[in-house]
């Protein structure tokens, strides 16, 4: 490191490199609460102490789609102490901000805001936690790029195509184009890719001058087959990608020796699950660049959680487990204990040459009990181990193998054909929502939606907390059959309706970018609905008023409105007024009446809600009064990045459009042998067998041979 520090001049960017912080992770959790913060608190020390250039977010900077007011404030605050200050900014900015910020209100860096003084720019991608969603498409990175403590960039504005234009930055002789994709649902990313329609924009001018990186925030390993983005789909003229969303730490770059580049996986800085992943050191990167040339010093991190992890299976041990015993779960119990005490033991003899580690780690046993055995009571064996252990409840971990039968010949082996997940592999709900009626009963299964737009509605409700997305789902496909029947001119009988139902459902199947555009219209009317609800809350009480006061003119009831004008109220003019009549207080006071017939008119309106939401399509097809419904043609998106696979509307504002003439359009998917830009590019990272001085290393002849 000394030698490293030796060579840093003008010409040289120092960058730190983190990913995946989840400000926020069980905040209210007693023990482990503060974890988040006190790490974002040292990552930001360390950038100070090294004097970076600026810093690198790989997205995920946030746990939470929606962060508390604590999560939000704290950040807030590390940021101001750290990112601001009087040390100038060495390099210099040469794209067009315009077009790497747009979507923002203030289109420049904020280090060249005159109302600011930043210190250390901090550059981030948003992950899948904290990505924009709602009717106006924000997120938690967007209000700290609002107060000028961040620069939030790498973010699509269009599901048709995807053009990344790189942030250029300059420093001496040294050129970096700073590419980024924030996270973007895989399964559509994959598919974007595979039609071409993914474009990473070069700078037209010495393009072989720039050291090219990129940063991406997708699943790295297999979870499916299309659920993961291949290192193959990026270009070749890439020097180095940051990899986030994978928690396991592999900052060290590995090449891939098919497209020549490196890739740096940060990993998380923070134990988000008990995993064998997260059981590695955590550590964050000082990323040094100087010509095409780079080192990667690996810096670990302090005041991470120390986190142990063993598995235990019962049945290699017989001469200690006897499932005949009837003592054996004591002795199971005892075996246990002995286990997490030794663990705890590793945990002290680590933590003493560092007194900023948390004094309770992460422990955790996997024991497989396959092979007779019963699990004990893991709350009651975990009371031992309250003062002394961060995750007490979780502690131990049974679970059982399957067995698989033996085959003698007469029976079938269905386990073959089917396919089993990988260890690691994440369920996701749209999955689920898909495996479920492919198996389910022939009478539950569905007519009108299909499994894939069902599955991406049921995410957002789980998600992305939008309650109205199923059932604005279920009303946008029910108005386009009704739609579809009526131009088909089909004769009102159940048979038919039903057979036309089930090709119109089979043609949307098999079309799969209309069902895209299909869902992304109903979660607009979902987000749209519950924007109109939040905005109608503000008056609902005043509105009320208004409804009592004309029905009581109408109806002219003495008792009713002797009834109504009762009650207190609040006016915006006066307080306390008594007494004052309905009409009065319904325009200039919020009051509480009797509510009679208010809630008469409720019942009524929610009475005739439900025989609309339960209309059959027979009903409705029948049904002589025209249903409203949107026009097609006349659909306008508002930029909208949804999560789990879940479609992005359009943005009204062509970000893209405004390209600088001097880049050059290179297609992502076309892949060549032999390119210019692998000539003259170096790398060298830390390692215990590299004796040698100069850590810039430069490996164009690796370059040669493999060509």
């Amino acid at each position: 490191m000394s030698t490293a520090d030796a060579l840093d001049d003008e010409n040289t960017f120092k960058i730190l490199v983190a990913t995946d912080i989840h400000l926020g992770y069980m905040e209210k959790d007693a023990v482990r609460g503060n974890d988040t913060f006190v790490t974002l608190d040292e990552i930001l020390k360390l950038a100070q102490e090294n004097e970076v250039d600026f810093i690198l977010l790989g997205g995920d900077l946030f746990h939470e789609n929606k962060p508390s007011r604590k999560t939000l404030h704290t950040c807030l605050e590390l940021l101001r102490k750290y990112c601001m200050g009087d040390r100038p900014v060495q390099f210099e900015i040469l794209s067009d901000q315009r077009v790497n910020f747009g979507f923002s209100k203030f289109p420049w860096v904020n280090y060249q805001d005159g109302n600011l003084n930043i210190s250390i720019p901090v550059f981030s991608i948003h992950g899948n936690h904290d990505d924009p969603t709602g009717a106006d498409a924000l997120c938690a990175l967007d209000i700290l790029s609002c107060a000028g403590l961040i620069n939030h960039f790498g973010r699509s504005t269009s599901v048709e195509k995807i053009d990344i234009s790189p942030v250029l930055l300059q420093k001496g002789s040294t050129k970096i184009a700073l590419y980024g994709l924030g996270s973007i649902p895989d399964e559509r990313l994959y598919r974007m890719f595979v039609n071409k329609k993914v474009t990473m924009l070069r700078p037209k001018e010495d393009e072989n001058s720039w050291f090219n990186l990129f940063v991406i925030h997708q699943n790295r390993s297999k979870h499916g087959n299309t659920n993961f983005i291949p290192e193959q789909f990026l270009d070749d003229f890439i020097d180095l990608v940051i990899w986030g969303h994978e928690h396991e730490c592999k900052i060290a770059p590995t090449k891939n020796e098919q497209q020549l580049f490196y890739i740096a996986q940060p990993g998380s800085s923070v134990v988000t699950s008990l995993s064998p992943g997260e059981a590695v050191k955590k550590h964050v990167g000082l990323l040094r660049v100087k010509g095409r040339m780079m080192n990667m010093e690996k810096v670990p991190l302090c005041t991470v959680r120390q986190f142990f992890m063993e598995d235990v299976v019962l049945a290699d041990h017989p001469d200690i487990f006897n499932p005949d015993n009837p003592k054996v779960t004591q002795v199971i119990q005892s075996f246990c204990s002995e286990k997490i005490e030794e663990m705890l033991e590793n945990a002290e003899r680590e933590r003493l040459g560092n007194s900023q580690q948390p004094d309770k780690p992460l422990i955790r046993l996997r024991v497989d009990y396959s092979g007779g055995f019963e699990p004990f009571n893991v709350l009651r064996f975990s009371q031992k181990f309250v003062d002394r252990i961060a995750n007490p409840k979780d502690v131990i971990h049974f679970f059982r193998r399957k067995e698989q039968k033996e085959n003698t010949g007469e029976e079938v082996n269905f386990g073959k054909f089917i396919t089993k997940p990988s260890e690691g592999t994440t369920l996701r709900v749209e999955d689920l929502v898909k495996q479920y009626f492919q198996t389910a009963e022939k009478n539950v299964q569905l007519s009108l939606l299909t499994e894939r737009g069902m599955g991406e509605a049921v995410q957002e409700f789980v998600d992305k907390e939008e309650k109205d997305a199923i059932e604005e789902l279920v009303k946008y496909q029910l108005e386009k059959t009704q739609r579809f029947l009526k131009e088909r001119h089909i004769d009102a009988l159940e048979d038919k309706i039903d057979e036309e139902v089930r090709r119109f459902r089979e043609s949307r199947q098999n079309n799969t970018d209309e069902e895209d555009d299909e869902v992304r219209e109903a979660m607009s009317r979902a987000r749209a609905l519950r924007s109109q609800t939040e905005d109608s809350t503000f008056n609902a009480d005043d509105a009320m008023s208004v409804d009592l006061a004309e029905e009581v003119a109408d109806d002219s009831d003495d008792s009713i409105s002797a009834a109504a004008t009762k009650g207190r109220g609040r006016g915006r003019g006066q307080r306390g007024g008594r007494g004052q009549n309905a009409v009065s207080r319904g325009r200039s006071q919020r009051g509480r009446g009797t509510g009679l017939e208010t809630s008469t008119r409720s019942r009524s309106l929610k009475t005739t809600v439900s025989t609309s939401r339960n209309m059959s399509i027979l009903d409705a097809f029948q049904s002589t009064r025209q249903q409203p419904s949107r026009n097609p043609a006349a659909k306008k998106y508002s930029e909208v990045i949804e999560v789990d696979d879940s479609d992005v509307e359009e943005d009204t504002c062509p970000t893209t459009s405004k390209t600088d003439p001097r880049w050059l359009n290179t297609s992502s998917s076309s892949s060549k042998p032999m390119s210019q830009s692998q000539i003259a590019k170096g790398v060298d990272f830390e390692s215990d067998e590299d004796d040698d001085d100069d850590p810039f290393m430069n490996i164009s002849s690796l370059r040669r041979n493999r060509r």
